[in-house]
């Protein structure tokens, strides 16, 4: 996690900025050490006098935004969050605030329990002294998932949920902040009842259920869908009847949220103006799944640790298994999955913005800290230029990346 070192007060200047209410055409935002002390138009008179004041960083009409939240983050930058070192961490933190993100949840991928808690004890030694995107906490991604939606999850390492097992893991490990579980399995909704309990997020993920097993789940504690469309069937036949499952369940109910990976590879546009049409900006996040190689070029990489993980292919702005078989994840950051809503799903800016970062941020349950452009909270906030590249990104207050 960042921090913000000497006490700082300057203002950001001459940008279009993006309130939870309105755009200011000529405002700006006012920091105080790590937080926002006041959002102002420039424009008001009764507002000269807090810029005219203090060291002005004059961002020249472009965009100022609240920095984006990624909930679902492999890797970054050539590192692996499995890889279990600061190096990895750390090109994961620098990487992803490149593209615009300043709060991220480092994501585990299925692998043997040692190597599980390797990635974890790695995590708590480090995540204070990394630089760039906040590391606000870990989601387990496995292993507890339906074999027959593993997608890129290893089967060597698929189970049952454990209940012993992941009580040793969630007592040990308390920054884990969310847990994905295909609910359906033996033990499933036992496992997001303790969720539910603990106030982790309980999310349904690589799942084969079925409708009245996800009402069943949500009864239990789960509110969330992971990458939805991914790792999951939709309308399926049973004994000749049609049978809904995570998809139309996660677009149906209310209690539900979900996440789409908005890489354009994933989702055609038609789906992420589906997912759009149903939940709205307010009921659908933004996440990018993205591995080791986000913000590198093409060529073969590994999924997960060096020792443990499979091989994958970046080819054609997506990782692919060797086969072609399925998407390994994505290779993007935050501003190209906003860019990614608006030039192809036709989403209005403000709220492609939005599911990048109040929705998700409320989702997590940090929404009184991060996630809007409000006085009182961080000073996470993101420049973005008229075609939606980064141009600088705050975190906690502090410059963290400039183009």
């Amino acid at each position: 996690m960042v921090k913000s070192g000497l006490t700082k007060e300057f203002c950001l200047v001459n940008g279009r900025v993006m309130t939870p209410h309105r755009v200011l055409n000529r405002g700006g935002i006012h920091i105080r050490g790590e937080k926002i002390a006041q959002v102002f138009d420039m424009d008001d008179e009764n507002s000269a006098g807090t810029f005219q004041a203090l060291p002005n960083i004059d961002v020249g009409g472009a965009w100022i935004v609240p920095g984006f939240i990624d909930m679902h983050a492999h890797g970054g930058g050539g590192g692996d969050f499995m890889d279990a070192s600061k190096a990895a961490l750390a090109a994961m933190a620098a990487s992803h605030a490149a593209g615009g993100t300043t709060s991220l949840i480092p994501t585990t991928l299925t692998s043997s329990l040692s190597q599980l808690e390797a990635a974890l004890d790695n995590f708590a030694s480090c995540r204070d002294s990394i630089t760039g995107a906040r590391l606000w906490g870990v989601h387990l991604e496995g292993p507890y998932f339906s074999y027959e939606q593993r997608g890129a999850q290893d089967p060597r390492y698929l189970k049952y949920p454990d209940r012993d097992e992941y009580l040793q893991i969630l007592d040990k490990y308390p920054f884990i902040v969310r847990v994905s579980a295909a609910p359906e399995l033996p033990g499933g909704l036992e496992l997001g009842r303790e969720l539910r309990k603990r106030g982790i997020l309980a999310a349904i993920g690589h799942s084969n259920a079925t409708y009245e097993e996800i009402l069943q789940a949500v009864d239990a504690g789960y509110s969330h869908i992971t990458h939805l469309w991914s790792g999951m069937p939709g309308v399926r036949r049973v004994n000749c009847f049609r049978v809904a499952g995570p998809v139309e369940s996660g677009l149906l109910l209310d209690s539900l949220t979900v996440e789409v990976i908005a890489d354009g590879k994933h989702l055609p546009p038609a789906l992420l103006k589906l997912a759009y049409k149903c939940k709205g900006s307010q009921g659908m996040a933004l996440c990018s799944d993205a591995l080791a190689p986000a913000g590198m070029g093409e060529g073969r990489y590994i999924l997960g640790s060096a020792a443990e993980g499979q091989e994958i292919i970046v080819d054609d702005g997506v990782a692919w298994l060797p086969d072609g078989s399925a998407f390994a994840g994505s290779v993007v950051t935050g501003n190209d999955l906003v860019r990614t809503m608006v030039e192809l799903a036709g989403i209005p800016l403000k709220e492609a913005v939005e599911m990048a970062t109040a929705t998700p941020a409320r989702i997590l349950g940090i929404n009184d800290v991060t996630g809007s452009l409000d006085a009182g909270k961080y000073g996470d906030i993101t420049v973005l230029d008229e075609e939606l590249s980064v141009v600088r990104t705050f975190v906690g207050g502090q410059e963290v990346f400039a183009s």
